[in-house]
């Protein structure tokens, strides 16, 4: 298990929240939104090489072709 790819996403989780709380703090709450939506694309385009390997994983234990 590769735990830099968690570090790094948990670090994007912190700042993320963050900034979403300070914006909402100054009146901001569509800018938050948008950061938090950002974040969470972010932390989903890094897992797609973790969800491409255990596909291929699956489709290799099962032998599916």
């Amino acid at each position: 298990m590769n735990f830099d790819l968690i570090f790094k996403i948990g670090a994007i989780g912190i700042v993320t929240a963050i900034v979403g709380m300070l914006l909402k703090k100054y009146g901001k709450e569509d800018l938050a939104i948008v950061v938090s939506v950002i974040g969470l694309i972010v932390a989903l385009i890094m897992m797609l090489d973790v969800v491409s390997q255990l596909y291929d994983t699956i489709t290799n234990l099962f032998d599916f072709q």
